[in-house]
């Protein structure tokens, strides 16, 4: 089923989460299901299962990532052109206002919104997810008209390389932020990559720690002092890295709901990291 193109609207630009009483008046937003998991069940499916009406489905290896490599990591951004040719068959425009959610605390979800927040689309993450959805789901296929979406660069601000990461967390200015739950962190458990352990001088913030037992993010002011607390402040420079730059972006997407501005994404993360043998590992 084709959706209509619908008229804009007048709307301020979205913080980097809403709740889903957001949506009633919003009938211009277009909702992403981005479910996605490290086991490689297939999101998909769960999708079609049931999922909230009007959502397309983004697939994040397809849509989000461009082709893993030794060198570059298990989700490598995609390049400018490639991002551009997907969100528009998906029917996504670059004046859109986006709203994307997931099953897992924004985990997949996250990295769908930051990419179109850095490059000044309005995009949200809906807080606590499709179990917060309020209403009836549906299930199936839901599309939406191809549109033609022009190429936006990455802007380079938003990015850091392997060599600022390790910048990051050998001096004492910047902020070098791993995502990770702590036990892969402290290399206790590494189920994916060769290694186990973190970046030298990095700090440890599980990105599951920004919601609460029910999935939904704690308060701006309550985050803004997790994130403090740790060093990050809108005054120096942040690098944000995970296991391949997927689940970082849910705490990019934290750091400025809480106000600390925009940090940088490290999207090799871990997977880069661990298979270069010139990189130094830490695990304490």
């Amino acid at each position: 089923m084709d959706d209509n193109v619908r008229p804009m609207t007048s709307h301020s630009m979205l913080p980097p989460v809403i709740g889903a009483e957001v949506l009633i008046d919003r009938p211009d937003i277009i909702l992403c299901d981005v479910r996605w998991y490290l086991d490689r069940t297939p999101g998909r499916d769960a999708y079609f299962s049931g999922h909230i009406p009007g959502a397309i489905y983004v697939d994040l290896d397809e849509h989000l990532a461009t082709l893993p490599t030794i060198s570059g990591g298990r989700h490598p951004m995609p390049a400018a052109a490639s991002f551009a040719l997907s969100m528009g068959s998906l029917g996504i425009k670059e004046s859109d206002t986006v709203v994307a959610y997931d099953d897992t605390n924004g985990m997949s979800a996250g990295r769908l919104v930051w990419m179109l927040r850095i490059l000044g689309c309005d995009a949200a993450l809906l807080d606590g997810g499709i179990k917060k959805y309020p209403h009836q789901l549906e299930t199936g296929n839901f599309r939406r008209l191809s549109v033609f979406r022009p190429i936006i660069e990455w802007p380079p601000e938003f990015l850091a390389t392997a060599d600022d990461a390790g910048a990051a967390g050998s001096n004492k200015v910047d902020v070098l932020v791993d995502s990770r739950a702590s036990d892969r962190f402290f290399g206790e458990n590494e189920p994916v990559d060769p290694k186990a352990g973190h970046i030298p001088g990095a700090v440890n913030a599980p990105f599951g720690d920004n919601t609460s037992d029910d999935g939904k993010f704690f308060l701006p002011a309550e985050l803004y002092s997790r994130f403090t607390e740790l060093g990050v402040s809108d005054q120096n420079s942040t690098v944000v890295y995970c296991g391949s730059g997927i689940s970082a972006c849910n705490n990019l997407l934290a750091i400025e709901y809480a106000g600390l501005g925009k940090a940088r994404l490290y999207a090799g993360s871990w997977s880069q990291w661990s298979r270069d043998e010139q990189r130094p590992i830490a695990t304490k």
